[in-house]
């Protein structure tokens, strides 16, 4: 028997059935949207490590050049390892010139200073 649909067509669903199709396409929406919000988080995640890997990667590459700055500690080292040079270099201006009064205790001297600046300065190019 064919049945024609209109405006004026009945339908007898049982209210069980009714209120279980509201809560089904509540559900589906609620899941749809959830799984919206976990996608748009996860490309906000992406977008921000994308970022910051830039960031780092230029702070990688300025660091060591020195266009970013120095460290206190680096300022202090290099001053220590210029004044260490300069005394170096007046030791060993007096004993090529004999002025030095003791000269094996100026060997000695400069020997000794010598090895810590060349542990210095091994050490900087160690921590560059």
């Amino acid at each position: 028997m064919a049945t024609k649909l209109s405006e004026s067509t009945e339908l007898q669903v049982p209210v069980k059935n009714l209120i279980g199709m509201v809560a089904a396409a509540a559900t589906a929406t609620w899941l749809y949207f959830g799984v919206i919000e976990r996608l748009n988080n996860i490309e906000h995640s992406i977008a921000m490590i994308k970022s910051e890997q830039k960031l780092n990667s230029e702070f990688r590459i300025r660091w060591p050049r020195g266009e970013l700055g120095s460290l206190p500690a680096d300022s202090r080292q290099d001053m220590l390892l210029e004044h260490l040079q300069g005394e170096l270099d007046h030791f060993r201006s007096q004993i090529e010139n004999g002025e030095a009064p003791f000269d094996v205790q100026q060997k000695l001297n400069i020997e000794f200073i010598e090895r810590r600046l060349t542990n210095l300065e091994n050490s900087a190019k160690f921590k560059k």
